[in-house]
C-alpha cells in the first residue's frame, strides 16, 4: 500500500468530518476521503472548529501555503480551546515540485504552540490517531505534516483503535491574558508527551524524521533514532548530533528548546474588573433578546466578544476576526458579527454557507465603524451583501428583533443598524 492510501484509511478511521482545498501534494487524499471542498482554507478551519464544538472530530486537508490563509482561527484556537479533535493535514513540498515555494509547515508548530507530527512509513495509522488524541488532550489544533516522499512510499499496514477524549474551552472567568497563560501552561505536558511517546525512538545520535528514511534502512542502522513528533522536540539538548529531515533543519534547530515555567492564569477577580458594552450601546437590546431566549451564538472578534462577559451568556468562544459565520455554520447555527469583521474576512464563509444552503442566522451589528479599536470608519456593508437579501432592522425595533432572532431553517442575514453613542467608551465593571 502506498502512503496516500494509508493516510486516507487512517483519516477515515479517526475523523468524522473532512474539509479541504485541493493542492499538491494532498489533492489525492482530499479526493479519497471525500472531503468537502470549501471556498478557502480559513473557512475550512472554521467549519472544523464548529464541528469540534459539536463533538465531532474534523480533518482539514490543505497544502503548505494554505496554512497562511487559515492562520488566524488556527492560532486563536490555541488560546480559546476546543472539544473534539481538529487536525490540519498539511501537504509540504520541500522540492517545490508543484508549488510556488517550499514553505515548511513545521514552523507553524512553534508559532501557534501546537504539536506537529510527521508520520513515517512504518507508523502512519498510529500517527494519525495520535494527532487527534493530542488535539483533544491539549485542546488545540494539531498539524500532521505530509511530504510527497511519504505519500508515494510503500508503507506498513496497520489498524489503530479510535479512543476519543474531550478537550476543554478556556473558562470564561479568565481574562484574555489568562487564556494565553492557560494555553502556554500546557506546553510543559506537551513536551513530556513528545519525549515519552512510543511514536518516537530516541536511541542514537543520528536521527531521521518522517519519510527521510525507509523502515528497512532504519532497522539496519541500529543506532538511528526516529523522530515522529517534531514539535515539541522529542530529544533534549545534545541527544542527537545529526538529523536527516525533508526540508529546512527544523528538528536540529529546536532541540535546545524548553517549555516555559507554569504561570497562574489571570482571572477577572484577580484583575478586579471586566469590560462591557458602552452604557448606551444600541445593540444591547438584541443581545438581551438572545440571552433571554437562551439562544447560543458564536461571536466574532470586536465588540461581539463582550457577549462572553457578565451579565450575558450568549457565547462561550471566539476564534478571531471574521470567524463567527464559519464556526456557527457547524455548531450553534447563529453567528454574531460586526459589519467591519464581516467585511474583513467573514464574507467567504457567508458565500460558502449560501452556496450550500446551510441553515444559519448571521446577525450583523452595523455601526459603520471599528468600535473596539477606536471608532475608525468602516465601509457601508450593505452594497457588498445585497446578494444575500438581508433583512434590515433598526436596533430599537423590538418587534422585528423578536421576530427574527430565532434558530434558522435556511441561510439568513439580519443587519441591525445602530449608531455608537457620542463619546463612546466600553464600560469598566468592578468584580
Amino acid at each position: 500500500m502506498n502512503g496516500e492510501d494509508a493516510i486516507t484509511r487512517a483519516l477515515l478511521a479517526a475523523a468524522d468530518r473532512f474539509y479541504g482545498v485541493p493542492g499538491f501534494p494532498v489533492s489525492g487524499v482530499l479526493k479519497k476521503t471525500g472531503a468537502e471542498s470549501v471556498i478557502n482554507e480559513k473557512v475550512a478551519v472554521e467549519y472544523a472548529l464548529g464541528d469540534s464544538l459539536s463533538g465531532r472530530r474534523a480533518a482539514v486537508i490543505l497544502k503548505n501555503v494554505g496554512l497562511n490563509a487559515c492562520a488566524d482561527p488556527f492560532v486563536e484556537a490555541t488560546t480559546q480551546g476546543l472539544l473534539a479533535g481538529v487536525v490540519i493535514v498539511a501537504g509540504d513540498d520541500p522540492e517545490a515540485v508543484g508549488s510556488q515555494n517550499a514553505q515548511d509547515s513545521r514552523y507553524y508548530g512553534e508559532l501557534a504552540e501546537v504539536p506537529v507530527i510527521e508520520p513515517g512509513p512504518d507508523n502512519v495509522y498510529e500517527a494519525v490517531e495520535e494527532a487527534f488524541r493530542a488535539s483533544e488532550s491539549f485542546s488545540r489544533i494539531v498539524i500532521l505534516r505530509l511530504t510527497p516522499d511519504l505519500l508515494e512510499a510503500e508503507v506498513s499496514p496497520g489498524n489503530v483503535e479510535r479512543k476519543g477524549k474531550t478537550g476543554t474551552i478556556a473558562p470564561l472567568h479568565l481574562t484574555m491574558k489568562g487564556r494565553v497563560q492557560r494555553a502556554r501552561n500546557m506546553l510543559g505536558p506537551m513536551y513530556e508527551w513528545s519525549k515519552t511517546s512510543s511514536l518516537n525512538r530516541i536511541n542514537g545520535i543520528i536521527a531521521v524524521t518522517g519519510a527521510a528514511g525507509a523502515p528497512d534502512t532504519i532497522s539496519r542502522s541500529g543506532g538511528t533514532s526516529r523522530v515522529i513528533i517534531v514539535y515539541p522536540p522529542a530529544a533534549g539538548p545534545g541527544m542527537i548530533k545529526e538529523v536527516k529531515e525533508l526540508g529546512r533543519p527544523f528538528v536540529s534547530e529546536h532541540q535546545c528548546m524548553v517549555p516555559p515555567a507554569y504561570t497562574d492564569p489571570e482571572r477577572r477577580e484577580d484583575r478586579g474588573f471586566y469590560r462591557s458594552f458602552c452604557k448606551d450601546c444600541p445593540f444591547i437590546l438584541a443581545i438581551k433578546v438572545l440571552d433571554e431566549r437562551g439562544i447560543p451564538v458564536t461571536c466574532d472578534a470586536g465588540c461581539c466578544v463582550l457577549c462572553m462577559n457578565p451579565p450575558y451568556k450568549t457565547s462561550l468562544v471566539s476564534y478571531g476576526m471574521g470567524s463567527s459565520v464559519g464556526v456557527a455554520a457547524k455548531s450553534t447555527g447563529v453567528a454574531l458579527t460586526g459589519d467591519y469583521a464581516l467585511l474583513h474576512s467573514g464574507l467567504p464563509a457567508l458565500i460558502d454557507v449560501y452556496e450550500k444552503k446551510t441553515p444559519l442566522l448571521c446577525i450583523v451589528m452595523k455601526n459603520n465603524c471599528m468600535g473596539m479599536t477606536g471608532g475608525q470608519q468602516a465601509y457601508d456593508i450593505l452594497p457588498y451583501i445585497a446578494w444575500a437579501g438581508p433583512v434590515i432592522c433598526r436596533a430599537d425595533d423590538e418587534a422585528l428583533l423578536r421576530e427574527m432572532l430565532v434558530p434558522p431553517e435556511s441561510p439568513c442575514v439580519l443587519v441591525i443598524e445602530g449608531d455608537c453613542p457620542v463619546g463612546r467608551h466600553h464600560e469598566t465593571v468592578e468584580c
